[in-house]
């Protein structure tokens, strides 16, 4: 029994002597290891590109037939046929104001139109019979024109009787208001019961059919127009040749309909130094009321401009630095001037660097000036 104990140590004894000796000829052997390689920095070679960016204008909504709605004759206000924000047609009934008076008006005009009219047909029987008799040699000629000029009399003053009654009927029609243009009713400040008058404004009707975004374009755009000495029909072929633009809303809601540029004007703000500016915009859905504020966005086209990442620049304060990779693979950091071109993964640079310089950019936040830059198999 004790010796087939002897037999199971020297078995375990024989196993960890090979293993001894197993890991001894690995360490004796010269095996080449995987070597950890420290991590490289992604490079770009600059050059030249055409791009497009997204120039953001602030912009109000307006109405393309916004009208003031007033009151053109005084009275009380009988009746509100409307409601704020109801969409209405042009000719619907929108305020009735007390008519009563404006009737009693118009019934005394008719009276004095007929008595005018009656005093017409006497005075013109007058005439015609005085003139008969003139011509038998009757009467004298100064009964004939007496007569004539009384006939005269009175066909003016039945033309004054006609217009008074006109000016009553239209007066009358003035205390029914109605739509003049097809869109949404706005914010009514009156009740029923309200004296109105002349100047009053009682709503806003908004024909939101088709909204002009009124916005003022940079400064920038103006000089290219001085620059050019745009004429009228210049602005109007410069116009024409805009593409369509977007309105976001403040919430970040791209409205889904796009616009067109239909107006510059052509006055420069002496404060801001830029121009007025409208984009008309359908609205089928009446999804935009006038007052809506949003932002603009222009497509504009640079051409043959530099164009980086944005993870290429480095941010130092009020300082733009880019790291230029010189020519022993050493990093260099230069001072540049870049713009945003709103995608947020571009930007132009516009002073700094020139066509065929190299930059770090991915890393660029870790490269220490001097620093030996390392490549990427692919990229030595």
């Amino acid at each position: 029994m004790i010796s087939n104990y002897n037999k199971m140590n020297r078995k375990h004894y024989l196993k960890w002597i090979s293993m001894i000796c197993l890991v001894a000829g690995f360490g004796s052997c010269n095996l080449n290891m995987p070597k950890e390689k420290n991590t490289s920095f992604e490079t770009l070679t600059v050059e030249k590109q055409d791009i497009t960016v997204p120039v953001k204008y602030s912009a109000r909504m307006k109405g393309r037939t916004d009208v003031i709605i007033s009151p053109q004759v005084s009275g009380q206000l009988t009746r509100i046929a409307v409601t704020e924000g109801q969409r209405v047609t042009k000719g619907t009934v929108l305020f009735v104001i007390d008519p009563r008076n404006a009737q009693l008006d118009l019934e005394a005009a008719q009276a004095s139109l007929e008595a005018a009219l009656a005093a017409e047909s006497s005075a013109k029987l007058e005439y015609e019979s005085t003139k008969n008799l003139f011509e038998k040699n009757i009467v004298s000629q100064y009964m004939l024109t007496d007569a004539e000029n009384s006939y005269k009399h009175a066909v003016a003053s039945v033309k004054q009787a006609r217009a008074t009654a006109n000016r009553a009927r239209v007066t009358l029609g003035f205390c029914t208001i109605t739509a003049p243009v097809t869109g949404s009713i706005g914010e009514i400040p009156v009740r029923t019961g309200d004296q109105v008058s002349p100047g009053m404004q009682l709503t806003i009707v908004s024909g939101n059919s088709n909204m002009d975004a009124e916005f003022s374009v940079t400064e920038s755009l103006v000089e290219q127009m001085v620059q050019h000495s745009m004429s009228t029909a210049d602005v109007d072929k410069y116009i024409a040749s805009l593409p369509d633009v977007t309105f976001v809303m403040k919430n970040g809601t791209e409205y889904p309909h796009k616009g067109r540029i239909t107006s510059l004007t052509g006055v420069v703000n002496a404060t801001t130094g830029s121009l007025s500016c409208k984009a008309s915009f359908p609205n089928p859905d009446g999804i935009l009321y006038s007052g809506v504020q949003g932002t603009i966005v222009l497509p504009y086209s640079e051409k043959e401009v530099i164009v980086i990442p944005q993870n290429a620049v480095v941010r130092l304060q009020d300082k733009s630095l880019v790291y230029k990779v010189q020519a022993d693979s050493t990093a260099t950091a230069i001072d540049v001037t870049v713009e945003d071109v709103g995608n947020g993964k571009d930007c132009i640079v516009t002073s700094g660097l020139s066509v065929g310089d190299k930059i770090v950019t991915t890393g660029a936040n870790n490269v220490k000036e001097g620093q030996q830059v390392l490549f990427n198999e692919n990229e030595e």
